[in-house]
């Protein structure tokens, strides 16, 4: 089997990929990405991705990456209901932006899969099923994670947290604020959620938005952050600072660099995800609907919690 890469002849032109066996009858399934180079979660989704289609003879699969602009991702979608693929698998960019593509893909017969960060509810209709994880349970695990800390601690009735989301517009980045968000008010209603700021994913940028709170409050006994991507950029800006005593940090997917700083003592917890799983879990959900396999509409698997106590029972991230 051999992996060839094509230009996309459309105006959006982007790297396509085509994985499969020389056999005459196969799946074609598509898939278009939210952005592979923004971090290494996606990356190794990728890889992981391409390496189970490769092992299934059964399977040719076109990989799209939109790198993060909506307008490619929505020209990617265009071209795979042209090319008349028999499924396609979409990891959307914006949850609003993409539904119109979604709907021409399920007008014209093509089953679609939301893949780890779900469309908006209004394209629900159009979807035959979502595989990823339970972005709100995240998110309320984050904050049960952050309480059970300021517990043992025993500042649950006066810490002060500071929140770092996801890229605004994106569902990922909305449900897991939203199950933080309501979550810690009933664990621990004495704690104090003092302000939220986007961090778009991105290291570099999350460690500005923390220097900023840390000019801005001199106090703060908490960070959440929407992954540990962004999670440790705050560290790095409270290392910088000198203000990491003291500061209890929390995240959700649990990167290697998460980890990393969970064994020096210096990240709380997180919730751990594989993105091989995640990989995995999208192809055999677009194979099982090509063979009439009923799914739920939310077809998701399980992200448990992992702090510093209960590390040891995890195997350290692959990216």
């Amino acid at each position: 089997m051999k992996i060839r890469t094509i230009l996309l002849a459309t105006v959006a032109t982007a790297t396509m990929t085509v994985a499969g066996s020389a056999y005459a009858e196969t799946m074609r399934i598509g898939i278009t990405q939210n952005n592979v180079g923004v971090d290494s979660y996606q990356t190794t989704y990728e890889k992981a991705f391409i390496a189970a289609a490769e092992a299934n003879p059964d399977v040719e699969v076109v990989v799209l990456d939109a790198g993060g602009d909506v307008a490619r991702q929505i020209a990617q979608m265009e071209d795979m209901i042209q090319q008349e693929v028999d499924a396609i698998i979409i990891w959307p960019t914006n949850g609003e932006a993409v539904i119109p593509a979604v709907r021409k893909a399920s007008q014209a017969g093509i089953p679609v899969v939301v893949t780890n960060s779900n469309i908006a509810e209004a394209g629900f209709e159009f979807v035959a099923t979502f595989s990823g994880p339970d972005n709100i349970t995240q998110g309320s695990r984050s904050a049960e994670i952050m309480c059970e800390r300021f517990t043992a601690l025993g500042i649950q009735d006066e810490a002060r947290v500071v929140q770092i989301s996801g890229q605004p517009g994106y569902t990922t980045a909305i449900e897991r604020q939203k199950g933080f968000d309501d979550r810690l008010p009933e664990v621990c209603p004495n704690v104090t959620l003092v302000e939220t700021q986007p961090g778009d994913w991105n290291r570099e940028k999350s460690q500005q938005v923390m220097e900023a709170f840390l000019v801005k409050y001199d106090d703060i006994d908490g960070v959440y952050a929407g992954d540990d991507n962004m999670g440790v950029g705050a560290l790095n800006a409270a290392n910088a600072a000198g203000r990491t005593d003291g500061i209890t940090f929390v995240g959700a997917t649990n990167f290697a660099v998460g980890y990393e700083a969970m064994e020096r003592g210096e990240y709380w917890g997180s919730i751990y995800q594989s993105p091989v799983d995640d990989a995995k879990a999208a192809l055999k959900s677009a194979i099982d609907l090509l063979n009439g396999v009923e799914l739920p509409f939310l077809n998701y698997f399980d992200t448990p919690k992992i702090t510093q106590d209960n590390m040891g029972d995890f195997t350290k991230p692959v990216f």
